[in-house]
């Protein structure tokens, strides 16, 4: 029952952990990443359809993309859809394929990426630690149904701060290497 508990919340916080690098993955820096494009939408024949669907994206470049849609015809949609997101790109349409070229991102604009950075890696502490609540609160309902002792409730609240502290680490390590990466000129 515990050790249930234990691991419902290691996977959940994993999850969070997980959730938040794909967060990272979507902030723009320095360099092209496909990512950066997974939420924008197209209007395609009158229906909101996700970029990725209607179009193949490369990174032929460091600070290039390539978008070659599977049918021309959505070729000025795509380009509008780009243009309206707020990544600030410029796409360069040759009736064949949209080319992205990233300018390099100037010392103010790096800061509210950062920012931004650190509001995500907050949402992912605050998810762990509401993850941590709610596991200590099934441990405590499970030893007042004398399902469990008073020292296995402690013992396991000590275990699930553990694993809630080891999970904060990570959230701040990876909070870390994304700084850096967009810190680096």
């Amino acid at each position: 029952m515990i050790k249930d508990i234990i691991k419902d919340a290691d996977d959940h916080m994993s999850k969070t952990l997980h959730s938040l690098q794909h967060e990272f993955s979507t902030v723009r820096t320095g360099r092209a990443s496909s990512a950066l494009l997974e939420k924008i939408t197209v209007e395609y024949y009158g229906v909101q359809t996700p970029l990725l669907q209607i179009a193949s994206i490369a990174a032929p470049e460091a600070q290039m993309l390539v978008v070659t849609p599977y049918d021309r015809t959505a070729m000025g949609a795509i380009e509008k859809a780009i243009q309206a997101s707020d990544l600030g790109l410029n796409p360069n349409n040759d009736g064949v394929v949209i080319r992205l070229p990233f300018p390099p991102l100037n010392e103010e604009r790096r800061r509210d990426l950062v920012k931004l950075c650190k509001g995500y890696a907050e949402e992912a502490r605050v998810g762990a630690r509401s993850i941590r609540r709610e596991a200590n609160d099934k441990l405590k309902a499970a030893e007042k149904d004398h399902e469990i002792s008073e020292d296995d409730l402690h013992r396991a609240e000590a275990e699930v701060q553990k694993l809630t502290d080891a999970h904060i680490k990570e959230f701040d390590a990876a909070l870390g290497r994304k700084e850096t990466e967009i810190m680096e000129v």
